[in-house]
């Protein structure tokens, strides 16, 4: 595939990194990404995804646009309120970069469909802000052997990780299972500065690249923390990989997705 004059202008200042070359633009307009969730995180993983011209985008998210979203969800405007955001984003997207095909899917995500959504993506973000739909994604990743980033934000905090099959511990592995039910509370009733979804949505969208165009360290085995009100970013090692976990282990006790809750995939 040769790049057209238009896309030599548009991708030039990928084009002059020794790390991504014309070489790494051909890959990201030949990759495909799924984003789950289409709110605080997930909007500005599309946005940052489009714009680098990653030719496949999917999005993922049964929910409206609604007021409350638009203090940290910038894919939507204002006139997008009572719309759903999967056709919000879509249509964002389409403004931003005609290169760019959009798979929408405006459907709660459970473990009756998320190992087919996922099955043609090359790599997954996980944008959602609850923890069932965190266990679901990582375990339909791990079943279908597809990389991810995991993240998550609230007050003035966010952390993020990513799973590569073969190369560090799955969100499982760290985190063992769901927290109880209401015991950690959501953006929704904790609150969540809105650049927050801009700072950690960024650095998975940043993950990404990396993965589709091969350059560079991922936050494999590593947890990333960050705290604003200090602008404390930590780097935080994880067990290493032990071949014990129920889902990614070598004698796996989970084979098959569990819907701890059935909820929608927002943030």
């Amino acid at each position: 595939m040769a790049l057209t004059d238009e896309q030599l202008e548009r991708y030039s200042r990928h084009i002059i990194l020794k790390e991504i070359g014309a070489k790494g633009q051909k890959k990201l307009l030949e990759a495909k990404v799924l984003i789950i969730g289409a709110g605080g995180l997930g909007a500005p993983v599309a946005m940052y995804l489009a714009a680098a011209g990653v030719g496949t985008i999917g999005i993922a998210d049964a929910d409206e646009v609604d007021l409350s979203n638009l203090q940290r969800q910038i894919i939507h405007g204002t006139a997008d309120i009572g719309k759903a955001k999967v056709k919000s984003a879509a249509e964002t997207i389409a403004q931003m970069n005609p290169d760019v095909k959009v798979n929408t899917y405006r459907t709660f995500v459970s473990s009756e469909n998320i190992r087919e959504l996922i099955r043609d993506y090359d790599f997954i973000i996980d944008g959602t802000d609850n923890f069932p739909a965190k266990f679901l994604i990582n375990d339909a990743c791990v079943m279908e052997k597809k990389p991810f980033s995991h993240a998550g934000i609230i007050r003035f905090k966010g952390q993020l990780m990513t799973y590569v099959p073969g190369q560090g511990p799955c969100y499982r592995c760290v985190f063992k299972n769901p927290p109880p039910k209401d015991a950690v509370p959501t953006c929704k009733q904790a609150g969540v500065v809105g650049a927050m979804g801009g700072v950690i949505g960024s650095l998975q969208a940043m993950e990404a690249i990396k993965y589709i165009v091969g350059k560079g360290e991922l936050l494999t085995g590593k947890l990333l923390t960050y705290d604003a009100l200090n602008q404390d970013f930590r780097k935080v090692m994880l067990p290493k990989y032990n071949g014990k976990c129920p889902v990614c282990g070598e004698n796996p006790t989970i084979t098959e997705l569990i819907d701890y809750e059935l909820t929608e995939c927002k943030g």
